[in-house]
């Protein structure tokens, strides 16, 4: 093999997620196949009623024609595309508001005294009973359903940044101290590079949450949107769209957590692990 097709093969091999590289992913692949099988063998074979649990076969013919004739006026590209932008949009603005905060309460015994009874209090409120009340204030449009996804990924991006900042050396801190560092210097030059991995950790934690509040956020008022299109076809027993749906929801979920891995290798890396 030349040294071309070398070099070739290794920029090809850095665009591969490496847990596709490893030996164990075979495995994965294993139990997801197993899986199948079952999932084939039970529906075939009758042991399950197609009224609740329709073959692979089933879901497949809904996924296109979801996706080409729509579902209640919305093609499936619709519905997932509205989803994903309100989850980014409310992610997003966490990202902005929690980690700064995280590093401020990490870094800070009274940030931390003052604001920590706030976080404690909200983040164990079931999400139905949060989303009343936000519709009272916000309306039943975007906004309710945007601060519910915002309030839902918040805590999580926070708790990871405070146990990130606190989990750094103090040496690296007095040795930048001790060098003259600005407060400028030593919060982007020492607490989040050094930080940075596991509040990644906790951004794709707060990420997968914030998936799992989407239906109840959609089930106001929507029109659109892959969680709207999940309640409503659960309330005509169309189970076949609904785990078609739920199969869409989980495969959209992995993509973006593969994409924020790929840009965590980016921006750190001095790292080499940023999760399975």
């Amino acid at each position: 093999m030349s040294n071309n097709q070398i070099k070739n093969k290794r920029n090809i091999k850095r665009f591969i997620p490496p847990f596709m590289r490893k030996k164990t992913f075979a495995y994965s692949m294993l139990t997801v196949n197993i899986l199948f099988i079952t999932w084939v063998v039970v529906t075939e074979t009758g042991l399950a009623d197609e009224l609740f649990l329709p073959g692979p076969l089933k879901i497949w013919q809904s996924f296109i024609e979801v996706s080409t004739e729509g579902y209640q006026g919305n093609t499936l590209f619709v519905h997932v595309f509205t989803s994903v932008n309100r989850i980014l949009a409310a992610f997003i603005m966490a990202c902005f508001i929690g980690i700064p905060m995280g590093v401020l309460m990490g870094a800070s015994k009274i940030a931390r005294a003052l604001l920590n009874p706030l976080i404690e209090f909200y983040r164990p409120l079931p999400p139905l009973g949060l989303y009343t009340l936000l519709v009272m204030w916000l309306g039943i449009g975007e906004e309710s359903k945007l601060a519910l996804l915002f309030l839902a990924a918040l805590p999580g991006l926070i708790i990871a940044t405070i146990q990130a900042v606190q989990n750094i050396d103090p040496v690296y801190l007095r040795v930048a101290k001790g060098l003259g560092a600005s407060k400028k210097t030593i919060l982007f030059n020492v607490y989040l590079p050094a930080a940075g991995p596991t509040i990644l950790a906790g951004m794709r934690i707060s990420l997968g949450f914030t998936y799992t509040v989407l239906v109840a956020a959609e089930i106001v008022a929507a029109s659109a949107g892959i969680g709207w299109m999940i309640w409503d076809a659960a309330k005509f027993l169309l189970s076949d769209v609904v785990i078609m749906g739920l199969i869409v929801l989980g495969l959209t979920g992995i993509g973006l957590d593969i994409f924020m891995r790929f840009i965590g290798r980016i921006l750190m890396p001095w790292t080499r692990y940023l999760g399975p």
